[in-house]
C-alpha cells in the first residue's frame, strides 16, 4: 500500500493520542485542499526551492533528462520523469523527495507498534486518513482486519465517494468515522472538488441507518461553504439523520495547500475563487445554526 505520511502523537483525528495513516490517492480534487500531494496514487516528485542551492547535481544524475535549473529553481518535465529516486539520492540539501512510499503489512505494523503503549493508555488508536482511503479498499480492508487483530481502535477519515458495498464491508471492520462534508449544493460541490456529492449524502444517510459511529467535519471556507444558504441546508440535512453522536467538527480555513502547490509545480486555485478564514463572527453564526438543530459544535479536532 502506498503511504504518503505517518503521523504521530495525533490528537484530532479521533479520540485519544493516535497514529495517522495517510493513503496515497484522492477522487476529490477540492480547490482549497491542504494536502494536494495525496491527489495522484502515483509516487511523485517533491521540490522545495527554500532548501534548494542551484547546484545541478540532480540535472546531472538524472537519466530521462527531465530536470533542468532555471531562474526560479528546478524545473520537472512530469512526461519524462519515472520518479526513480537518482535525484532524491543525490541532492545533498534534501530540496528534492519522493512523496509516496510502498509498504508491506509488516513494515507498516512495526511503525504502529511502536506507539501503542501511548494510545492504548489515551483511548486511542489509529486512524486511516488521505487521500481517500476508500479508493483503495481491498488494502483497506487488509489494514482495518490486522489492527483489530492487534485490538486497536480504528477510524476512517473519509469523504465517503465510494460504492456502498465498500462503505457497507469496511463499516464492520471500524470503530469510528470522521466524515468531510464540503457542500450541500450539488452543482457548486461539482465545480470546487471535481465530484458529484450526490453519493456522499447518499452514503451518510445510509451510514447513519446502519448504526455507524460517525463525526461530521465540515472545512469551514469563507465564500466557498460559510454562507447562510449553505449552512441552513447542512443543518436540514444533518437534523434528520438517525445519528446517536450529532456532533459535528467545524474546521477553519488554513491555506497551507498553497505552498504543497509549488513543491508539485503546480498552481493554488488557478481560477482565483474568492475564499478566506472565517472571522470569529462567521463561525459563530455557523455554530448557532447548526445547533439550533441539536447538533453539538466543536471549533477544530
Amino acid at each position: 500500500m502506498l503511504i504518503f505520511d505517518i503521523k504521530r502523537y495525533a490528537i484530532n483525528d479521533g479520540p485519544g493520542i493516535r497514529t495517522t495513516i495517510f493513503m496515497k490517492g484522492c477522487p476529490l480534487h477540492c480547490v482549497w485542499c491542504h494536502n494536494p500531494e495525496s491527489w495522484s496514487p502515483q509516487p511523485q516528485l517533491l521540490y522545495k526551492q527554500s532548501k534548494c542551492i542551484g547546484c545541478q547535481t540532480c540535472v546531472g544524475v538524472c537519466p530521462e533528462q527531465a530536470l533542468q535549473l532555471t531562474t526560479d529553481g528546478i524545473k520537472q518535465d512530469a512526461n519524462r520523469c519515472t520518479v526513480c529516486g537518482r535525484c532524491t539520492d543525490e541532492c545533498p540539501t534534501t530540496a528534492l523527495e519522493i512523496c509516496g512510499k510502498a509498504y508491506a503489512m509488516d513494515e507498516l505494523m512495526a511503525e504502529v507498534e511502536k506507539e501503542r503503549d501511548i494510545m492504548l493508555d489515551s483511548g486511542g488508536g489509529v486512524t486511516l486518513c488521505g487521500g481517500e482511503p476508500l479508493m483503495h479498499p481491498t488494502e483497506t480492508l487488509e489494514l482495518l482486519r490486522e489492527l483489530g487483530r492487534r485490538g486497536l481502535h480504528r477510524t476512517i477519515d473519509t469523504t465517503l465517494f465510494a460504492p456502498w458495498q465498500t462503505v457497507e464491508l469496511l463499516a464492520s471492520e471500524c470503530e469510528l468515522w470522521l466524515v468531510d462534508l464540503k457542500l450541500t449544493n450539488n452543482d457548486k460541490h461539482q465545480l470546487l472538488t471535481g465530484v458529484s456529492n450526490a453519493v456522499i449524502l447518499q452514503n451518510i444517510e445510509r451510514l447513519a441507518q446502519l448504526g455507524a459511529d460517525f463525526f461530521i467535519r465540515i472545512p469551514l471556507i469563507e465564500g466557498i461553504n460559510a454562507d447562510e444558504e449553505n449552512m441552513r441546508e447542512t443543518a436540514r440535512f444533518l437534523q434528520q439523520l438517525p445519528w446517536k453522536q450529532r456532533t459535528v467538527n467545524l474546521l477553519p480555513y488554513h491555506d497551507v495547500g498553497k505552498d504543497k502547490h509549488r513543491r508539485m509545480w503546480s498552481r493554488f486555485n488557478p481560477d482565483g475563487i474568492a475564499m478566506d478564514a472565517p472571522s470569529e463572527a462567521t463561525i459563530e453564526r455557523c455554530t448557532k445554526t447548526l445547533e439550533a438543530v441539536g447538533l453539538n459544535v466543536v471549533i477544530g479536532g
